[in-house]
C-alpha cells in the first residue's frame, strides 16, 4: 500500500489504540501492538515522511538526514527489533569526524602531534600556560559551563574547542549554562589524559578494540541503513499497514477529548481543514507536551506549566556540489565564529547509496536556531546562498560548483532544560497519570527528554507492554540521568537502573541499557550580575545596558 493509499479513509474510525506522531516511538509502539492483534491508527503531521527527526528526506534522487543517526544501542532488545524490521539493509560504516577551527582541521578524538602542528608552537605553549594558570589559580566560585571548562582546560582551550560550537547549538552564552551540565557532559575527560591518548594515537601505539581509546570515547564504526534511517521507518510503516494498521499522513492533532468511560475521541485536521475522528481505548502521544496540553479536553490544570516548556529548533541546507567527494568525514564540527553553520554532514560518507551521481557530492549544513528567528524565517533561496557562502569561507568548496540545494526545517529538535523545565514536566506527568491512565507519553518530545533513538523506542516498547497488560507494569520515566554518553562501551554494556517509583515491575538489564541513553542537556543558570531570569528575560527592564 502506498503512502497516498494510507490517507484514503472514512471520516471516523474506531481502534484499540490511537497514536499521535509517526516517529521512532510512535511507529515502534504501532508495530508491536499490531503484532499482538491490536488495531491502531496513527496521525502524522508530515504529508510524506514518517520517522520524525530520524526521517530521510529525498530531493531529486539525493537522500539526506535530519542530523545524523547511527544505529547503536546497548540494548540487544532494540538491536533485535531493528534487525527484525529491516533484516537485509544494514551496512557497516567507518566513523570519522573532525573539528574545523581557523582554517585547520583537528581529528576528533585529539591527535597530539596534529593539534600541535595546527595550533603552532607559540599558541600551543600559550594553551599550556593558560591551563597551568587555572590549575594553580582556579575560579573559586564555579557557577557556569564557562567557569567549569576554563578550570578544567584553561581559557584558551575552552575558547577554541568548547565555546563557539556549544553556543551555536544551544543559543545561549556559555557563562549562562550550568556548571553541573559541563561536569556531566565532559565527565572523566582531562587535558593530560587527552594528550597521553593523543600521543599514543599519533605514534600508532593504540591497539584494537576501539583503537585503545578509553571507555568514554566514541565508536570507530557504526551500523547504518544503506538508504538512510528513513529506510527503517518506511519499512516499519509498511509492516504496520500490512498488519491492518492505519497511518494518516498530513494530519495534525486538533483535539483529544476523554470520555467518561475512559475512552478517547481524537480529531485531526489537514492543512485544508478537513477533519477525521478516531475513537480509541488508549492513546499514545509523541507530540510535544506543550502542544498536547493545549489540545486536551478538558484543559488540564498543568496546561500553564506545559506552555512554559521551550525548544531549540534546527534546519538543514543540503547542497549538491560538483565533486567526486569533498572530504572523507561523516561530519565536521565547525568551531569558528566567522560562520553561523554548526556542523557539516557528508552524506556519501554515511552511505554511498545516498548520493546517486558519482561526480556529485551532497552535504548538509546544519544551523541551530529558534523558530521564527532570522535564520528560521529566511526564505529557502537565501539559506542556500548563505550555505554556499559559508562553504567558501570554510574552504570546503567553490560556490560555482554548487548545482542545487534544498532546505528542511525541523521544529522542536531539542528540548530546552531551563530552571523550571523539570517542575513543569512533573506537573503535567503527575496530572495525566492520575486522571488518564490510558494516555501514554513516549519519545523525545512526548516526554521532553533529550534522548536517543533507542531510548525513544524503549519508552514505546514498555508502553506497548503496559497496554497489552491493561495496566502500567513499567515506569517509562525510569531513566538514570547520570548515565554515561550512550556511545561509550559495547552493546548491552549497561546493566543497572532501578525504577524511580515503587509499584512498578523492575525493568530488565537490557531495557535499562536503552533507557540509559538519555543525553545531557545544558540548563540555564540565573545571571545575578545582569539581573536576568533563567529564560533570559530582564528582571529590571529600566537597567541601562552599554
Amino acid at each position: 500500500m502506498s503512502k497516498r493509499d494510507c490517507q484514503q479513509l472514512p471520516n471516523e474510525r474506531n481502534v484499540d489504540v490511537a497514536i499521535i506522531g509517526a516517529g521512532p516511538a510512535g511507529l515502534t509502539a504501532a508495530y508491536l501492538l499490531t503484532k499482538h492483534g491490536k488495531s491502531v491508527a496513527i496521525i502524522e503531521q508530515d504529508e510524506t515522511c514518517v520517522g520524525g527527526i530520524s526521517r530521510t528526506v529525498e530531493h531529486e534522487g539525493y537522500r539526506f538526514d535530519i542530523g545524523g543517526h547511527r544505529f547503536f544501542s546497548k540494548s540487544q532488545q532494540v538491536v533485535d527489533l531493528w534487525d527484525e524490521i529491516l533484516p537485509d539493509d544494514f551496512i557497516q560504516r567507518p566513523r570519522m569526524s573532525r573539528i574545523y577551527y581557523e582554517g585547520k582541521f583537528y581529528s576528533y578524538p585529539l591527535r597530539a602531534f596534529e593539534a600541535l602542528g595546527n595550533l603552532g608552537i607559540w599558541r600551543s605553549a600559550a594553551c599550556m600556560a593558560s591551563y597551568l594558570r587555572y590549575k594553580l589559580f582556579p575560579i573559586t566560585e564555579v557557577k557556569s559551563f564557562e567557569d567549569w571548562t576554563t578550570n578544567q582546560f584553561g581559557r584558551r582551550l575552552y575558547s577554541i574547542f568548547f565555546k563557539t560550537y556549544t553556543e551555536k547549538v544551544w543559543g545561549m552564552p556559555c557563562d549562562e549554562m550550568s556548571a553541573d551540565w559541563a561536569a556531566q557532559r565532559i565527565k572523566g575527560l582531562s587535558l593530560w589524559s587527552a594528550v597521553i591518548d593523543g600521543l599514543k594515537r599519533s605514534m600508532g601505539l593504540n591497539k584494537a578494540p576501539n583503537d585503545g581509546q578509553a571507555a568514554k570515547t566514541l565508536l570507530e564504526t557504526f551500523r547504518y541503513p544503506r538508504l538512510g534511517p528513513g529506510m527503517m521507518w518506511d519499512a516499519a510503516r509498511d509492516k504496520i499497514v500490512a498488519a491492518g494498521g492505519t497511518i494518516i499522513m498530513g494530519h495534525g492533532l486538533d483535539q483529544l477529548a476523554s470520555h467518561a468511560n475512559g475512552g478517547w475521541r481524537m480529531s485531526a485536521a489537514d492543512k485544508d481543514g478537513n477533519t477525521i475522528v478516531i475513537k480509541a481505548n488508549d492513546v499514545i502521544s509523541s507530540a510535544p507536551m506543550r502542544e498536547l496540553a493545549k489540545r486536551l479536553h478538558p484543559l488540564p490544570a498543568s496546561a500553564l506549566q506545559a506552555s512554559n516548556l521551550k525548544y531549540r529548533d534546527f534546519l538543514t541546507v543540503a547542497l549538491k556540489i560538483k565533486s567526486d567527494d569533498l572530504f572523507p568525514d561523516n561530519w565536521i564540527y565547525i568551531h569558528d565564529d566567522k560562520v553561523q553553520v554548526g556542523r557539516v554532514q557528508n552524506f556519501r560518507s554515511w552511505s554511498p547509496e545516498m548520493v546517486p551521481d558519482a561526480g556529485v557530492a551532497c552535504v548538509g549544513l546544519e544551523y541551530f536556531c529558534f523558530e521564527n528567528d532570522g535564520l528560521w524565517s529566511s526564505c529557502d533561496d537565501d539559506l542556500v546562498e548563505l550555505a554556499k557562502k559559508e562553504m567558501a569561507i570554510l574552504g570546503l568548496c567553490d560556490p560555482e560548483d554548487v548545482i542545487g540545494g534544498a532546505v528542511v526545517r525541523q521544529e522542536k529538535a531539542y528540548p530546552v532544560y531551563d530552571e523550571a523545565y523539570a517542575a513543569n514536566v512533573d506537573a503535567m506527568r503527575a496530572e495525566l497519570e492520575e486522571k488518564y491512565p490510558t494516555l501514554h507519553l513516549v519519545g523525545r518530545n512526548g516526554m521532553h527528554r533529550y534522548n536517543n533513538q533507542d531510548h525513544a523506542m524503549m519508552t514505546a516498547m514498555l508502553t506497548a507492554e503496559n497496554i497489552l497488560a491493561g495496566k502500567r507494569l513499567y515506569d517509562t520515566w525510569c531513566v538514570n540521568e547520570d548515565a554515561e554518553y550512550h556511545e561509550a562501551g559495547d552493546e548491552g554494556d549497561e546493566k543497572v537502573m532501578p525504577t524511580r517509583e515503587s509499584g512498578y515491575e523492575p525493568v530488565s538489564d537490557d531495557q535499562a541499557a536503552a533507557l540509559n541513553s538519555l543525553m545531557p542537556v545544558p540548563e540555564r543558570i540565573r545571571d545575578d550580575k545582569a539581573g536576568r531570569d533563567s529564560d533570559g528575560s530582564d528582571k529590571n527592564p529600566d537597567r541601562k545596558v552599554a
